[in-house]
């Protein structure tokens, strides 16, 4: 199973709006084929806790202003970790520890990276 059309156009909105905020490092995995739930994760680095909370913000009133509602959101208010939950999107704003210590990629690895370059100006490396 791949992630739907509607997956990636959340996807496209929440990354111009973490890149618009300073995010960092943004990783796009298709989790899809383990997780019934939802299709894609996005993960994300702040690099202070005003820029997570920064962050968050600005991708939830993006994908809000694309017409989507969230369904949930946790951990915003200590600026170290938010997660925005928009059904086929999830989006984990991390702190740069608290990216490393619960190490999403690492859990995820045997999912497909969705190559997010392009809109970034990153490197497609994955």
């Amino acid at each position: 199973m791949t992630a739907s059309n509607h997956a990636h156009e959340l996807l496209n909105t929440a990354i111009a709006a973490a890149d618009a905020t300073g995010g960092a490092d943004l990783v796009a995995l298709d989790v899809s084929g383990p997780l019934p739930l939802t299709d894609v994760f996005l993960l994300v680095t702040g690099r202070s806790e005003r820029n997570v909370i920064a962050i968050a913000d600005e991708v939830e009133n993006a994908l809000i202003a694309s017409g989507s509602k969230p369904l949930r959101r946790e951990g915003r208010q200590e600026g170290r970790w938010a997660l925005l939950d928009f059904g086929d999107l999830i989006v984990h704003v991390f702190h740069e520890e608290e990216r490393m210590y619960y190490g999403l990629e690492r859990l995820w690895k045997d999912c497909p990276a969705i190559p997010i370059g392009a809109l970034t100006g990153q490197s497609t490396d994955v």
